[in-house]
């Protein structure tokens, strides 16, 4: 399922623009629910569905760059190791060295690989065929902020021990004990479960809407591209200047949203190094 489904499910009712009793149905969250392949019957559960298929694609997709630009490393780097250390480069500096210093290049290589594979679940809604990023259904971008959570929490015991990382989490130093009963309980809803809840959030949110706006430029200039109009060639003049703007804008947020894709995959990366760096520093 894509933004190609409610082109599909229009051109096959024949529903333009000034047609007899055709009305515009805009895309809706139907998009994001394709049909499973194979149900298991569980609770909880879609089944087998495309969103598995272009999971698969996107890992594939995002191990192939690193094959094919790594395969025959050299001491002079050619166009294909050149992006991948110029990457690399990007996220040490502007992302690991600023939150963690030179300690967080240990977790370079998982930032990275975070960043490709994001990126590449995100693009894959721009993929004709495709049409569906991963990262629109809340369950993936879930396991990933689970994930960091987790290590988070690991970093921080074997940086500091158990009591010391869980009681930075919860008293804030220079707080004045009386006040402990109010903050304690906000600084635990804050840190272990608001925190991973934003961050599994912003990414599927922004992923979610940007598909659903591409799904309905494409859907709607479909529908006003009527050169054939019952009610005579001006108005199928007009339905078509109509339906082309509908196409300029498609193509302007199809570029749009493939810069929020990138920049989505940076936040996310961003913030699990500031909060792995949090975890290493120890009290706040």
């Amino acid at each position: 399922m894509g933004a190609d489904v409610s082109v599909v499910a229009a051109s096959e009712s024949g529903c333009h623009l000034f047609g007899d009793d055709c009305g515009f149905e805009a895309p809706g969250v139907s998009l994001f629910n394709p049909t499973p392949w194979v149900d298991f019957g569980l609770p909880l559960t879609s089944g087998l569905n495309k969103y598995y298929l272009v999971a698969v694609v996107a890992l594939i997709v995002a191990a192939a760059f690193w094959y094919f630009t790594t395969r025959k490393a050299k001491v002079v780097p050619g166009r294909g190791q050149s992006m991948a250390e110029l990457l690399v480069t990007f996220i040490r500096d502007q992302v690991t060295r600023t939150t963690m210093g030179k300690k967080g290049d240990k977790y370079l290589p998982l930032m990275v690989t975070l960043f490709l594979f994001i990126f590449s679940m995100n693009v894959m809604g721009l993929i004709p065929g495709l049409q569906l990023p991963v990262t629109s259904n809340l369950a993936f971008p879930a396991v990933l902020a689970l994930f960091i959570f987790v290590l988070w929490n690991v970093v921080g015991i074997r940086e500091h021990g158990a009591a010391a990382h869980f009681k930075a989490r919860l008293v804030p130093g220079g707080v004045p004990g009386w006040i402990l009963p109010v903050v304690v309980p906000i600084e635990a809803l804050s840190n272990f479960i608001i925190r991973p809840a934003t961050h599994m959030i912003r990414l599927f949110a922004t992923m979610f809407a940007g598909h659903l706006l591409l799904a309905l430029f494409a859907a709607a200039g479909f529908y006003m591209f009527n050169p054939t109009s019952p009610m005579g060639p001006l108005f199928g003049a007009i339905s078509v200047g109509y339906s082309g703007i509908a196409l300029i804008g498609f193509l302007v947020f199809t570029a749009f949203e493939l810069f929020i894709m990138a920049v989505q995959a940076y936040v996310f990366i961003l913030l699990s190094s500031i909060y792995l760096g949090e975890a290493m520093e120890g009290a706040h």
